[in-house]
């Protein structure tokens, strides 16, 4: 193992000991795949520098094209909280350059990846390749409306949404769970906003909340300005 290597195991290592276990994820499955996944080949390389920080990056692929990259701990207590079992199909939306579908892969059946920035959706079909897993990059809107087929046990969002959500929620298999960071309407500093379960049965989907976390509202999920007479 040469010393750069090294070096960002030993990273790893702290991130998930001193993020993510304080943040009380207690799954070892999820632990595990925190450790064994190499955050930093799913960062730009200018950034593989803070690829093990508790800070949000944020990666900007042109003029308006960004993408925030959850924090690890948040990643990993909301990946707990969607149970994730091994006969899952997933969809992971705002998938980036493919970290969170690099960790499902390793709990679940399948994940396909959507990315509307050409170059992310490129960089992670070339690392999911490269590690052999069983996900698939689509570059498509993050409504799932395009390159998207058939329903899924799990929809991660990596962002925060506001509305929207409905055709999501046509993509999900009965018993199915949608898992978000959902920004609370009517809150005055516009930054409250709870991790959100939404749970498929009979009828409407039910939601619980998880956990407080914060996040960038993805464009297609952000609430519409109230027509004003």
């Amino acid at each position: 193992m040469s010393a750069i290597a090294s070096d960002f195991a030993s990273q790893r290592q702290t991130m998930v000991d001193c993020q993510i276990r304080t943040f009380d994820v207690t799954d070892q499955q999820v632990l595990d795949r925190f450790f064994d996944t190499p955050r930093e080949i799913y960062v730009p390389g200018s950034l593989q520098p803070l690829a093990y920080s508790d800070a949000p990056l944020e990666i900007s692929t042109g003029p308006g094209e960004v993408r925030c990259m959850l924090t690890p701990m948040v990643l990993a207590r909301m990946i707990q909280g969607a149970d994730v079992k091994p006969s899952d199909r997933v969809l992971d939306i705002a998938g980036g350059a493919g970290y969170t579908a690099a960790l499902l892969a390793g709990l679940a059946k399948k994940v396909v990846s959507v990315e509307p920035i050409a170059s992310l959706s490129t960089l992670a079909a070339a690392n999911f390749a490269k590690a052999g897993l069983n996900a698939t990059a689509v570059c498509g809107p993050l409504d799932g409306s395009v390159g998207v087929s058939g329903t899924f046990d799990l929809i991660f969002v990596n962002g925060a949404v506001e509305e929207g959500l409905e055709p999501l929620f046509a993509n999900l298999a009965p018993g199915g769970r949608l898992i978000a960071i959902q920004r609370i309407a009517g809150d005055p500093s516009g930054n409250a906003a709870k991790v959100m379960r939404f749970d498929k049965m009979a009828g409407e989907p039910s939601r619980r909340i998880l956990f407080d976390a914060a996040a960038p509202v993805l464009a297609p999920f952000a609430r519409r300005p109230a027509f004003v007479f």
